[in-house]
Protein backbone atom coordinates (compact mmCIF):
# COMPACT_ATOMS: atom_id res chain seq x y z
CA UNK A 1 0.00 0.00 0.00
CA UNK A 2 3.09 2.44 0.01
CA UNK A 3 2.05 5.16 -1.83
CA UNK A 4 -1.91 5.08 -1.62
CA UNK A 5 -4.01 7.05 -0.23
CA UNK A 6 -7.05 5.34 1.45
CA UNK A 7 -9.70 7.14 3.20
CA UNK A 8 -11.95 5.90 6.29
CA UNK A 9 -14.93 7.15 8.00
CA UNK A 10 -15.92 6.42 11.41
CA UNK A 11 -11.83 5.84 12.00
CA UNK A 12 -12.15 6.64 15.72
CA UNK A 13 -12.60 3.25 16.98
CA UNK A 14 -13.45 -0.12 16.83
CA UNK A 15 -13.03 -1.81 13.42
CA UNK A 16 -12.46 1.32 11.16
CA UNK A 17 -9.87 2.31 13.68
CA UNK A 18 -8.40 -1.30 13.27
CA UNK A 19 -8.12 -1.02 9.63
CA UNK A 20 -6.36 2.56 9.50
CA UNK A 21 -3.37 0.71 11.84
CA UNK A 22 -3.02 -2.30 9.54
CA UNK A 23 -3.36 -0.41 6.29
CA UNK A 24 -0.63 1.94 7.51
CA UNK A 25 1.30 -0.73 8.84
CA UNK A 26 1.34 -1.28 5.16
CA UNK A 27 2.25 1.67 4.13
CA UNK A 28 -0.49 3.80 3.16
CA UNK A 29 -0.96 7.35 4.09
CA UNK A 30 -4.61 7.56 5.87
CA UNK A 31 -6.88 10.19 6.61
CA UNK A 32 -8.90 8.82 9.37
CA UNK A 33 -12.39 10.64 9.71
CA UNK A 34 -14.54 10.49 12.72
CA UNK A 35 -16.80 12.59 14.91
CA UNK A 36 -14.97 13.15 18.09
CA UNK A 37 -11.89 15.04 17.42
CA UNK A 38 -9.83 13.48 20.24
CA UNK A 39 -10.42 10.11 19.72
CA UNK A 40 -10.33 10.83 15.88
CA UNK A 41 -6.64 12.76 16.69
CA UNK A 42 -5.60 10.08 18.90
CA UNK A 43 -5.58 7.59 15.82
CA UNK A 44 -4.62 9.81 13.30
CA UNK A 45 -1.15 10.74 15.50
CA UNK A 46 -0.22 6.92 16.40
CA UNK A 47 -0.73 5.85 12.35
CA UNK A 48 1.17 9.19 11.09
CA UNK A 49 -1.98 10.07 9.52
CA UNK A 50 -4.53 13.07 9.25
CA UNK A 51 -7.12 13.78 11.54
CA UNK A 52 -10.44 15.04 9.99
CA UNK A 53 -13.32 15.62 11.41
CA UNK A 54 -17.02 15.58 10.76
CA UNK A 55 -20.07 14.42 12.25
CA UNK A 56 -22.73 12.37 9.42
CA UNK A 57 -25.69 13.43 11.24
CA UNK A 58 -24.72 16.98 9.62
CA UNK A 59 -24.84 17.19 5.68
CA UNK A 60 -22.63 20.19 6.02
CA UNK A 61 -20.13 18.35 7.41
CA UNK A 62 -19.95 15.70 4.42
CA UNK A 63 -19.78 18.27 2.10
CA UNK A 64 -16.67 20.44 4.34
CA UNK A 65 -14.94 17.14 4.37
CA UNK A 66 -15.52 16.28 0.74
CA UNK A 67 -13.97 19.83 0.24
CA UNK A 68 -11.14 19.54 2.74
CA UNK A 69 -10.23 15.63 0.48
CA UNK A 70 -10.46 17.47 -2.77
CA UNK A 71 -7.86 20.14 -1.74
CA UNK A 72 -5.69 17.81 -0.14
CA UNK A 73 -5.56 14.62 -2.10
CA UNK A 74 -4.76 14.68 -5.84
CA UNK A 75 -5.49 11.02 -5.61
CA UNK A 76 -7.40 8.66 -3.24
CA UNK A 77 -6.79 5.00 -3.78
CA UNK A 78 -9.62 3.93 -1.55
CA UNK A 79 -12.77 5.64 0.18
CA UNK A 80 -14.05 3.50 2.94
CA UNK A 81 -17.67 4.73 3.80
CA UNK A 82 -17.75 2.81 7.46
CA UNK A 83 -19.51 5.55 9.59
CA UNK A 84 -22.66 4.28 11.10
CA UNK A 85 -25.02 3.77 13.81
CA UNK A 86 -27.66 1.87 15.48
CA UNK A 87 -30.27 3.60 17.43
CA UNK A 88 -32.92 1.91 19.72
CA UNK A 89 -34.87 5.46 19.74
CA UNK A 90 -35.81 7.48 16.20
CA UNK A 91 -34.25 11.00 15.98
CA UNK A 92 -34.23 13.22 13.01
CA UNK A 93 -31.30 15.38 12.08
CA UNK A 94 -30.86 18.96 11.24
CA UNK A 95 -31.06 18.41 8.13
CA UNK A 96 -34.78 17.03 8.69
CA UNK A 97 -33.65 12.81 8.00
CA UNK A 98 -34.08 9.86 10.25
CA UNK A 99 -30.53 9.70 11.77
CA UNK A 100 -29.64 5.98 10.99
CA UNK A 101 -31.11 6.79 7.34
CA UNK A 102 -28.59 9.61 7.07
CA UNK A 103 -25.91 8.73 9.03
CA UNK A 104 -25.28 5.04 7.47
CA UNK A 105 -27.07 5.59 4.07
CA UNK A 106 -27.61 9.15 2.33
CA UNK A 107 -24.03 10.52 4.25
CA UNK A 108 -21.81 8.34 2.99
CA UNK A 109 -23.61 8.42 -0.77
CA UNK A 110 -23.35 12.52 -0.89
CA UNK A 111 -19.78 11.68 0.09
CA UNK A 112 -19.07 9.45 -2.77
CA UNK A 113 -20.33 11.13 -5.45
CA UNK A 114 -18.85 14.26 -4.42
CA UNK A 115 -15.57 12.76 -4.49
CA UNK A 116 -16.36 10.90 -7.55
CA UNK A 117 -14.86 13.12 -10.29
CA UNK A 118 -10.86 11.82 -8.15
CA UNK A 119 -12.23 8.69 -7.90
CA UNK A 120 -12.64 7.90 -11.34
CA UNK A 121 -10.06 10.23 -12.79
CA UNK A 122 -6.74 9.64 -10.66
CA UNK A 123 -5.83 6.33 -11.71
CA UNK A 124 -7.51 2.67 -9.99
CA UNK A 125 -9.60 3.51 -7.01
CA UNK A 126 -12.01 1.48 -5.00
CA UNK A 127 -14.95 2.43 -2.70
CA UNK A 128 -16.12 -0.37 0.46
CA UNK A 129 -18.83 -0.05 1.89
CA UNK A 130 -19.40 -1.40 5.84
CA UNK A 131 -22.78 -3.23 5.50
CA UNK A 132 -24.53 -5.82 7.95
CA UNK A 133 -25.95 -9.33 7.57
CA UNK A 134 -29.32 -7.00 8.82
CA UNK A 135 -29.82 -6.06 4.97
CA UNK A 136 -31.61 -9.72 4.85
CA UNK A 137 -34.41 -8.20 7.67
CA UNK A 138 -36.54 -6.12 5.12
CA UNK A 139 -36.78 -4.84 1.62
CA UNK A 140 -37.15 -1.39 0.37
CA UNK A 141 -39.84 1.07 -0.10
CA UNK A 142 -38.89 3.56 -2.69
CA UNK A 143 -41.84 5.61 -1.14
CA UNK A 144 -40.83 5.40 1.98
CA UNK A 145 -36.61 5.39 2.11
CA UNK A 146 -36.19 6.70 5.55
CA UNK A 147 -38.27 3.67 7.37
CA UNK A 148 -40.93 5.55 8.88
CA UNK A 149 -43.74 2.79 8.53
CA UNK A 150 -41.60 0.29 10.37
CA UNK A 151 -41.83 0.04 13.71
CA UNK A 152 -38.66 -2.08 14.72
CA UNK A 153 -35.77 0.33 14.76
CA UNK A 154 -33.44 -3.21 14.09
CA UNK A 155 -35.82 -3.26 10.75
CA UNK A 156 -34.85 0.31 9.59
CA UNK A 157 -31.04 -0.46 10.55
CA UNK A 158 -31.58 -3.32 8.33
CA UNK A 159 -33.06 -1.28 5.62
CA UNK A 160 -29.95 1.01 5.64
CA UNK A 161 -27.69 -1.47 5.48
CA UNK A 162 -29.49 -3.06 2.56
CA UNK A 163 -29.26 0.53 1.06
CA UNK A 164 -25.49 0.64 1.09
CA UNK A 165 -25.36 -2.95 -0.66
CA UNK A 166 -27.63 -1.54 -3.62
CA UNK A 167 -25.62 2.01 -3.39
CA UNK A 168 -22.03 -0.26 -4.08
CA UNK A 169 -24.23 -2.98 -6.99
CA UNK A 170 -25.44 -0.07 -8.66
CA UNK A 171 -21.89 2.57 -8.13
CA UNK A 172 -20.26 -0.25 -10.00
CA UNK A 173 -22.38 -0.72 -12.81
CA UNK A 174 -22.25 3.61 -13.20
CA UNK A 175 -18.49 3.75 -13.45
CA UNK A 176 -17.69 0.38 -15.22
CA UNK A 177 -15.04 0.93 -16.92
CA UNK A 178 -13.32 3.96 -15.35
CA UNK A 179 -10.60 2.12 -13.03
CA UNK A 180 -13.48 2.11 -10.24
CA UNK A 181 -14.76 -0.97 -8.03
CA UNK A 182 -17.14 -1.05 -5.63
CA UNK A 183 -17.48 -3.69 -2.99
CA UNK A 184 -19.86 -4.03 0.30
CA UNK A 185 -18.69 -6.72 3.03
CA UNK A 186 -20.78 -7.72 6.57
CA UNK A 187 -17.77 -7.45 9.46
CA UNK A 188 -19.23 -10.34 11.66
CA UNK A 189 -20.59 -9.73 15.06
CA UNK A 190 -17.59 -7.63 16.46
CA UNK A 191 -19.41 -6.50 21.14
CA UNK A 192 -16.01 -4.64 21.05
CA UNK A 193 -17.42 -1.74 18.80
CA UNK A 194 -18.58 1.77 19.56
CA UNK A 195 -22.06 1.07 17.73
CA UNK A 196 -22.75 -2.27 19.07
CA UNK A 197 -21.83 -1.20 22.72
CA UNK A 198 -23.99 1.73 22.25
CA UNK A 199 -27.09 -0.18 21.84
CA UNK A 200 -27.76 -2.33 25.02
CA UNK A 201 -30.10 -5.47 23.39
CA UNK A 202 -27.45 -5.93 20.15
CA UNK A 203 -24.74 -5.95 23.15
CA UNK A 204 -26.40 -8.48 25.00
CA UNK A 205 -27.48 -10.39 22.04
CA UNK A 206 -23.69 -10.03 21.16
CA UNK A 207 -22.67 -11.66 24.55
CA UNK A 208 -24.67 -14.51 24.36
CA UNK A 209 -24.13 -15.16 20.51
CA UNK A 210 -27.42 -14.71 20.01
CA UNK A 211 -26.80 -13.28 16.59
CA UNK A 212 -23.83 -15.69 15.63
CA UNK A 213 -20.28 -16.04 16.04
CA UNK A 214 -18.82 -13.73 17.74
CA UNK A 215 -15.59 -12.04 15.73
CA UNK A 216 -12.55 -10.14 17.57
CA UNK A 217 -11.80 -6.69 16.21
CA UNK A 218 -9.04 -7.77 14.13
CA UNK A 219 -11.33 -10.19 12.37
CA UNK A 220 -14.07 -7.32 11.79
CA UNK A 221 -11.52 -5.17 10.49
CA UNK A 222 -10.21 -8.07 8.07
CA UNK A 223 -12.63 -7.58 4.89
CA UNK A 224 -12.08 -4.26 4.83
CA UNK A 225 -8.28 -4.76 4.93
CA UNK A 226 -8.64 -7.80 2.53
CA UNK A 227 -10.52 -5.80 -0.18
CA UNK A 228 -8.77 -2.33 0.09
CA UNK A 229 -5.61 -4.83 -0.82
CA UNK A 230 -6.39 -7.54 -2.99
CA UNK A 231 -5.00 -8.06 -6.23
CA UNK A 232 -7.61 -8.51 -8.48
CA UNK A 233 -10.84 -5.98 -7.04
CA UNK A 234 -12.19 -6.42 -10.30
CA UNK A 235 -13.73 -10.08 -9.00
CA UNK A 236 -15.02 -8.59 -6.42
CA UNK A 237 -16.36 -5.56 -8.47
CA UNK A 238 -20.39 -4.73 -6.87
CA UNK A 239 -20.24 -7.76 -4.82
CA UNK A 240 -21.35 -8.44 -1.29
CA UNK A 241 -18.79 -10.37 0.95
CA UNK A 242 -19.99 -12.33 4.63
CA UNK A 243 -16.78 -11.97 6.46
CA UNK A 244 -14.10 -13.02 3.91
CA UNK A 245 -16.63 -14.64 1.86
CA UNK A 246 -17.80 -13.26 -1.28
CA UNK A 247 -21.10 -13.84 -2.65
CA UNK A 248 -22.78 -13.55 1.00
CA UNK A 249 -26.44 -14.03 1.72
CA UNK A 250 -28.62 -10.64 0.83
CA UNK A 251 -32.10 -9.60 0.87
CA UNK A 252 -33.38 -10.55 -2.88
CA UNK A 253 -33.46 -6.83 -3.79
CA UNK A 254 -29.90 -6.09 -3.15
CA UNK A 255 -29.74 -8.18 -6.62
CA UNK A 256 -32.64 -5.84 -8.84
CA UNK A 257 -30.56 -3.84 -10.88
CA UNK A 258 -33.72 -2.36 -11.72
CA UNK A 259 -34.85 -0.86 -8.04
CA UNK A 260 -31.11 0.00 -7.18
CA UNK A 261 -30.88 2.52 -9.96
CA UNK A 262 -34.41 3.72 -8.94
CA UNK A 263 -32.79 3.99 -5.28
CA UNK A 264 -29.81 5.79 -6.96
CA UNK A 265 -32.16 8.61 -9.10
CA UNK A 266 -34.31 8.47 -5.78
CA UNK A 267 -31.80 9.31 -3.41
CA UNK A 268 -29.54 11.54 -5.71
CA UNK A 269 -32.64 13.86 -6.41
CA UNK A 270 -33.31 13.75 -2.36
CA UNK A 271 -29.86 15.51 -2.37
CA UNK A 272 -30.26 17.77 -5.13
CA UNK A 273 -27.58 15.57 -6.49
CA UNK A 274 -27.56 16.35 -10.78
CA UNK A 275 -25.45 12.48 -11.61
CA UNK A 276 -25.02 10.75 -14.62
CA UNK A 277 -26.93 7.54 -15.76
Amino acid sequence: MAGRTVVITGASAGLGAEAARRLARLGATVAVVGRSPEKTAAVAREIGGESLVADFARLTDVRRLAGILLDRYPRIDVLANNAGVVLTRRSRTEDGHDTMFQVNYLAPFLLTNLLLDRLTSAGPARVIATSSKANRSTGIDLDDLEGARQRSEMLRYGITKLQNIMFTRELARRTRGTGLTATAFHPGVVPGTEINRSTPLIAALSRYRLLGRVATLEEGAAPLVHLATMPDPETANGGYYHCLKPNGPVHPHANDDQLAARLWDRTAELLGLRVAR
